[in-house]
């Protein structure tokens, strides 16, 4: 859920309290949650505080199903069993999902962390409650009515912007697919000119907790997944889908353990340069 260690929306506390600022259908919430794996204690504020609460189990992958994945390498069965407390989990969100989504395509993480953090500061709500400087996404009327130039300082390019400002003329839509199986909302998520597989995997592991929903399309995800199952540097998006394909229907939670348990692939080469930031007039 957190989109980089500064996100204005998402926080964690030395004794492993979790707190998350969401824009729900109900409005703005906030919600904190401690406890241990056996029992977990959750508050909420705000008008959303009722829904967050609600929908917390499917949150905490109340409704994953961990037990219809069998690992097939011998490294995914020691992730798997490294980690048997696995679950995904599942929002209902699909605009908090869908926005910083498309701030990350084809740029940097930093770049696009750098992105979400200004804009949830300029433009975001303080979030409900006692969360100190937490902040709420805006509402589909609170992005669709950022100006141009703060989208530009932010780092956003226009053709990122204009993705973003086209989901949010529709966001009741968007949040509609929550309803819908994962294969028929990536398909009319992919409707939306500039949203690809590549976002809509993104989404779809967050707000339905999507077992299958492999990244393709990714700058190191296929390396990361080709380096270690098979010990090669370099692979491609073909590659990878062809040694994820004994998991149907589990890629993406095959994904996830791979990447618990696997060092990234040795660089040779230059990292992708991010692109200078634009100072404020």
């Amino acid at each position: 859920m957190r989109r980089g260690p500064g996100d204005p929306a998402f926080r964690t506390t030395p004794d492993g309290t979790v707190w998350r600022a969401s824009r729900t259908p109900e409005g703005p919430g906030t919600l904190r949650l401690t406890g241990s794996p056996a029992t977990i204690e959750a508050h909420a504020w705000g008008p959303g505080a009722q829904w967050l609460l609600d929908a917390l189990p499917a949150l905490l992958g109340a409704y994953d199903d961990p037990a219809a994945f069998t690992p097939r390498h011998r490294l995914v069965h020691t992730a798997h069993r490294r980690h048997p407390g696995l679950r995904l989990t599942r929002t209902g969100l699909v605009l908090e999902a869908l926005v910083p989504s498309v701030l990350e395509q084809k740029v940097t993480t930093a770049e696009a962390y750098r992105a979400w953090r200004l804009l949830l500061h300029q433009h975001g709500e303080a979030a409900p409650g006692p969360a100190g400087r937490m902040r709420v996404m805006p509402d589909a009327r609170g992005w669709a009515l950022i100006p141009s130039w703060d989208w530009h300082c932010a780092g956003v390019d226009n053709k990122r912007a204009s993705t973003i400002l086209r989901a949010v003329r529709v966001a009741a839509r968007l949040e509609a697919l929550t309803a819908l199986a994962p294969e028929e909302a990536s398909a009319r998520l992919q409707v939306l000119p500039g949203i690809g597989p590549w976002t809509a995997a993104e989404v779809l592991q967050r707000s339905h907790g999507a077992p299958d929903a492999v990244t393709v399309g990714d700058l190191h995800l296929p390396h990361r997944i080709g380096f270690a199952l098979t010990g090669e540097r370099r692979s491609d998006d073909a590659t990878m889908l062809e040694l994820l394909a004994p998991y149907a229907g589990q890629r993406h939670r095959a994904a996830r353990l791979i990447l618990l348990n696997s060092p990234s692939p040795p660089r040779h080469g230059p990292r992708l340069a991010p692109n200078p930031p634009t100072p404020h007039s």
